[in-house]
């Protein structure tokens, strides 16, 4: 018998609560995305997860430690090598990543990439380094609808990502050439974790605006994770966001896209009101992409304190048999120099109507902690990395 019937797992991208004890070596020495935001805007508004011990667990301005909170918590440490969003999750669920997917962040992609790119597409290519998706367009996208050429751009993660018109270029035509990007980036100096088909409409710089017909062509995950063991064991696993994206649909038995974070909070609270036995695996990125990456600890100081809101009215809807975590895949500290992801810990907040105890949860080895919680819980096959913390959680 599961102690839960349904586990509630919420991703806050790259929110990490502190530097990993690694984190010189990629730069990031003294990284802290959740303290360093609260800092930067005078303090945190973040009654919900102050509640559930978010305070007693790190140094955050705003958020005091309570006497009492009504959650259990802990940081996670990640040993896979890396800091990307492919790299968090799929540890999450259970795999261990020695060998980084490869970014392109600095320069762009390499020419011979490029060429045959072009080749075999049939497109020039213009662009070629990393950008955000809004900025990019405003520079390129009309030339891009007079030429027929393909803005082809980067991130800080491992992602080749394509820009075209969904009109003046088609759909299918994007789709295509992203379909060849795939093919030619399973080589191993240029493999990245995904192509991404970014179509968008409008006629001038100001009005251009991406698509809900994005479409991701990820790498599949090299080994089964905890979400196939669930799957295998007739359980449901809700993907909410992205998630399935990064797993390439494997392990996934339901999906919903998200518009924003705040659409995202609004799937799991209708997913919340359904029947179901499971995990409901929810990635909330625009943390990441909108506020970490274009260092605005403002907006992402906004972003959190309307999530908290939200996560108070899914708190309202679950059952006495709900388990819900709060975590992370990587940081983003705003006020660290560049845009890239940082290196950090993450948090493990869990929160239930059933908990009779509450209190600070041991430091894990792995974010697969986390997975191997929820395989624990639901009796399936457990990852080969990280120890569960099911037994902590009364």
């Amino acid at each position: 018998m599961s102690r839960y019937s349904r586990i509630f797992t919420i991703v806050m991208d790259s929110v990490g609560i502190g530097a990993m004890p690694d984190a010189a070596k990629y730069g990031d020495e003294g990284a802290d995305t959740f303290g360093h935001i609260a800092t930067a805007v005078g303090g945190l508004n973040l009654p919900t997860m102050k509640a559930m011990g978010l305070g007693n667990l790190h140094q955050i301005l705003g958020v005091d430690p309570v006497p009492s909170p009504n959650g259990y918590y802990g940081k996670m440490q990640e040993i896979s090598l890396g800091k990307d969003t492919m790299t968090g999750h799929w540890e999450i669920m259970g795999l261990r990543v020695d060998q980084p997917f490869v970014t392109f962040t600095d320069h762009g992609f390499p020419e011979d990439l490029i060429l045959a790119l072009e080749e075999r597409t049939g497109h020039k290519i213009i662009g070629n380094k990393a950008s955000s998706g809004t900025e990019i367009l405003d520079e390129l996208a009309e030339r891009h609808m007079k030429t027929g050429e393909m803005i082809v751009y980067t991130s800080a993660d491992s992602v080749l990502q394509i820009a075209a018109h969904e009109e003046t270029f088609g759909l299918q035509e994007l789709y295509r050439c992203c379909e060849i990007a795939r093919e030619l980036t399973m080589k191993p100096e240029w493999k990245v974790g995904r192509i991404i088909a970014r179509p968008f409409l409008g006629d001038r710089v100001g009005e251009f605006k991406r698509t809900s017909n994005r479409h991701d062509y990820a790498l599949k995950p090299f080994a089964p994770t905890v979400l196939d063991h669930l799957k295998a064991g007739g359980f449901e696993v809700w993907s909410v966001g992205k998630i399935k994206d990064i797993f390439d649909g494997e392990g996934i038995t339901q999906a919903v896209k998200n518009k924003s974070n705040a659409h995202g909070m609004e799937n799991t609270i209708e997913i919340a009101k359904t029947d179901f036995k499971g995990l409901c695996f929810v990635n909330l990125v625009d943390f990441d992409a909108l506020w970490g990456h274009r260092r605005d600890p403002i907006g992402y100081a906004k972003d959190l304190e309307h999530f908290d809101v939200q996560l108070a009215q899914l708190v309202e809807l679950l059952r006495e048999d709900d388990l819900l975590i709060l975590t992370a895949d990587h940081g983003n500290d705003p006020t660290a120099p560049g845009t890239d992801h940082t290196r950090e810990m993450v948090p493990f907040i869990a929160y239930s109507k059933s908990f009779k105890g509450s209190g600070l949860l041991p430091l894990t080895e792995s974010f697969a902690s986390l997975g191997a919680t929820v395989a624990e819980n639901f009796n399936v096959e457990p990852p080969t990395v990280g120890s569960s913390l099911l037994s902590y959680l009364n």
